[in-house]
Parts: structure tokens; sequence; C-alpha cells
């Protein structure tokens, strides 16, 4: 199904975004996954999260550096 174009901001993405945050929260998964998370962190997991952490900032820095007017 063709999703429809909303302009600014996307509402539906944002709307179905909440509605899986509220669901993932309500399971009781929270602290299984924080404490999951913080174990990978003392493995050998941590190089390839790091590496995942720096992509997503550059995607953050590209954006930033397109919103910014000359």
């Amino acid at each position: 199904m063709a999703q429809k174009n909303e302009g600014e901001g996307n509402r539906t993405a944002a709307r179905e975004y909440n509605a899986d945050q509220q669901k993932f929260v309500r399971s009781g998964q929270v602290e299984k996954k924080a404490r999951e998370a913080e174990k990978a962190m003392e493995t050998d997991e941590r190089r390839e999260l790091e590496k995942a952490e720096a992509i997503g900032k550059s995607h953050i820095a590209e954006e930033d550096r397109l919103l910014k007017k000359p």
C-alpha cells in the first residue's frame, strides 16, 4: 500500500512509533533489555555497538548541516 505524503513530518509514522514505544514499556521488558545492553557493553560486541552509534550520530550531524541556512 502506497503511503500518502503528509507534508512536514509524518504524523502516521510518529503515531505508530509512539504506540510501539508504549507497548514495549507495558510489556515489562525494559529492565531486562537494559541489563542485556549493559552486559553487551562488557563484551566484544561493544565495538560493534559503538560503531553503530557513531554511524547514527554522523547521520544526525549531516541532517543538522542541511537544516542550517547559509
